[in-house]
C-alpha cells in the first residue's frame, strides 16, 4: 500500500507522508477573498430607468389644469361569512354621491342594497331593459358588452372588485340599459333598486337635492379628460368675433414631500481599527446597508400608500384582464391608454405567465438589450422584471406601464442631491458618535419620492392571474 491508499488509517498515512501537506501549508499562505455577497440585491429597474429630478426644500408641486372629475372610484366592502355589505362612507365613490356628507342617509342607503350572486355566463343586465338598479361588484369579474358597427357583439369594458355601474338610477329618471353585462367568473354583487331607494321616505329629499346639484355642476364645459375647456375658434372665414378664454388651474395642486428610509449602522471600533485589510470593514458594512436601503426605496416607490405607483394610478387608467391570465390583447389595451410608453414593470412570475399565453397562440415576444441585459418586449416596449410588485394570496398580480420624464408629462423620481455627508445622490451616512461599549454608529438615510405629472402617464393591468395553465 502507498501513503495515498484509502485503506490506510489516517495516522499511518500521516506517518508515511513524504512532503508538506496542504492543511499545514495554508498557514503560511494568504487567501483570495471576495467582497461580502448579498442575495437580496435585485436589478432595481425602476430606480435605474426613472428620470430623477432635483427637489429643493424637499417638496415638489405638480400644477395641473383645473379638472371637474366627479368621482368614479372603487367601492370597499366588508364581509361576515357569506354576507357582504358596502361601507356606507364608500358610497361617496359613486359620481352622484361625491361630497355627500349626511352619514345617516348613507347608512340607510347601504342597508337597502341586496346581495345577488351570478355564475360564469349569467346575464346580469340585458341591453334594452329598464335601468332602474345600481350595481356594486363586490367580488368577481364581468364584461360590459355592446353592439358593434355591423351588429356583432363586442366587449366594451371589463369590471371587477369595487367597480360599479347604473348609479344614474339614483336620479329616479326612466332609462334603458345601453349595454349587456355578463359574468365572466363567479360574481357577488350588491344591488339597489329604485323601489328600495324610495323607502328612504323623507330622508331621500336631501339625497335628491344633492344629486340635482351634482348634475348641474356636471354641465360645465370640459374636454374628454375632464379638464376645464379652452374655447378656440377654427375653420371660420371673414371677421367673426373670436372667443375669449383663459387656462384655469387646480386651486390646490398636489405637493410631493420626499419620503425617507433610514437605519443606524453599528460597527465595533476594534473591528474598524484592526480588521481592515484587504477590505475596509466600515466601507463593506456601509455598502451592504446602502444596497438594503435602495431595495426598500424601490419597494416604497411601488407600494407606499402615499406615493407608491400602485396606489397613485388614475382610476381611468386601471384595467382588468379579459380572461384572467395576461394575454397579448390585455397588454395591447394597456399600451393603448397612453402615448410613448417607456417601459412596463411586472413580477418575474407575471412575465412567465405572459410567455405561456404567447406560446398558446404560437406567438413569439420580442427582445431588446437594456443596459446590457436581454429583456422581453411587447410592441417594442420593454417588460422589466421587478419583484417589488406584490402577488396576492389568490395568485394575482399587476403590470405597470408608464411614460416617463418632465418633458413628456410622465412619471419622475424625486430626490435632493447635495445633502450633508452625502455618499450617493440623496443618500447620506452621518456619524452619530461612539458609545460606552466602543461601538461606532452611523445614521444612514435615503430621501426619495415619485410623482405622476399627468394621470395618463401611469397605467396598470390589475388582477393578472398567474396560476392558470
Amino acid at each position: 500500500m502507498t501513503a495515498t491508499d484509502p485503506g490506510l488509517a489516517p495516522e499511518e498515512a500521516e506517518h508515511r507522508r513524504q512532503s508538506l501537506g496542504t492543511a499545514a501549508a495554508r498557514n503560511l499562505a494568504s487567501t483570495t477573498k471576495s467582497t461580502p455577497q448579498m442575495q437580496g440585491i435585485s436589478p432595481r429597474w425602476l430606480l435605474r430607468k426613472l428620470p430623477w429630478v432635483s427637489t429643493q426644500a424637499g417638496t415638489y408641486r405638480v400644477n395641473r389644469r383645473l379638472s371637474y372629475a366627479l368621482g368614479d372610484g372603487r367601492v370597499t366592502f366588508t364581509s361576515t361569512g357569506a354576507d357582504v355589505r358596502v361601507i356606507p362612507q364608500e358610497l361617496r365613490e359613486l359620481p352622484l354621491l361625491r361630497d355627500f356628507d349626511d352619514e345617516s342617509v348613507l347608512a340607510a342607503l347601504a342597508d337597502r342594497f341586496e346581495q345577488r350572486e351570478y355564475r360564469p355566463g349569467d346575464v346580469v343586465v340585458e341591453s334594452g331593459g329598464r335601468a332602474d338598479e345600481v350595481f356594486l361588484i363586490a367580488h368577481g369579474k364581468v364584461n360590459r358588452i355592446g353592439r358593434g358597427e355591423y351588429g356583432d357583439q363586442t366587449v366594451l369594458d371589463t369590471m371587477a372588485d369595487g367597480d360599479h355601474f347604473g348609479d344614474e338610477a339614483l336620479t329616479g329618471a326612466e332609462a334603458r340599459w345601453e349595454f349587456t353585462v355578463k359574468a365572466v367568473t363567479p360574481v357577488i354583487a350588491l344591488v339597489l333598486t329604485q323601489s328600495r331607494l324610495r323607502q328612504l321616505d323623507g330622508r331621500a329629499d336631501a339625497l335628491r337635492e344633492h344629486v340635482e346639484q351634482v348634475a348641474r355642476r356636471g354641465g360645465r364645459p370640459q374636454n374628454k379628460h375632464g379638464e376645464a375647456e379652452i374655447d378656440i375658434a377654427s375653420g371660420h372665414e371673414g371677421e367673426p368675433e373670436l372667443p375669449a378664454t383663459f387656462v384655469d388651474y387646480e386651486p390646490a395642486p398636489r405637493e410631493y414631500e420626499l419620503e425617507v428610509a433610514q437605519t443606524v449602522l453599528r460597527v465595533h471600533s476594534r473591528v474598524a481599527d484592526l480588521y481592515n485589510h484587504p477590505m475596509n470593514q466600515t466601507e463593506q458594512q456601509l455598502r451592504l446597508t446602502i444596497e438594503a436601503l435602495r431595495e426598500r426605496q424601490e419597494h416604497e416607490m411601488v407600494n407606499n400608500r402615499r406615493i407608491g405607483l400602485l396606489h397613485n394610478v388614475d382610476l381611468g387608467q386601471r384595467i382588468h384582464t379579459r380572461t384572467g391570465p395576461p394575454t397579448p390583447d390585455d397588454l395591447d389595451e394597456l399600451l393603448s391608454r397612453r402615448r410613448k410608453t417607456a417601459f412596463m414593470l411586472a413580477h418575474p412570475r407575471t412575465i412567465a405567465a405572459f410567455g405561456r399565453e404567447l406560446n398558446k397562440r404560437g406567438l413569439y415576444p420580442g427582445s431588446a438589450d437594456v443596459d446590457g441585459t436581454r429583456v422581453t418586449t411587447w410592441r417594442g416596449v420593454p417588460i422589466l422584471p421587478s419583484d417589488k410588485i406584490p402577488i396576492s394570496e389568490r395568485q394575482t398580480s399587476s403590470i405597470i406601464a408608464m411614460r416617463v420624464g418632465e418633458q413628456d408629462n410622465g412619471v419622475i423620481g424625486l430626490h435632493q442631491p447635495g445633502i450633508p455627508d452625502e455618499v450617493q445622490p440623496s443618500l447620506n451616512a452621518r456619524f452619530m458618535g461612539v458609545n460606552e461599549k466602543a461601538i461606532v454608529s452611523y445614521l444612514v438615510s435615503a430621501y426619495f419620492s415619485v410623482a405622476v405629472l399627468v394621470p395618463d402617464a401611469l397605467g396598470v393591468l390589475e388582477h393578472v392571474e398567474l396560476g392558470r395553465s
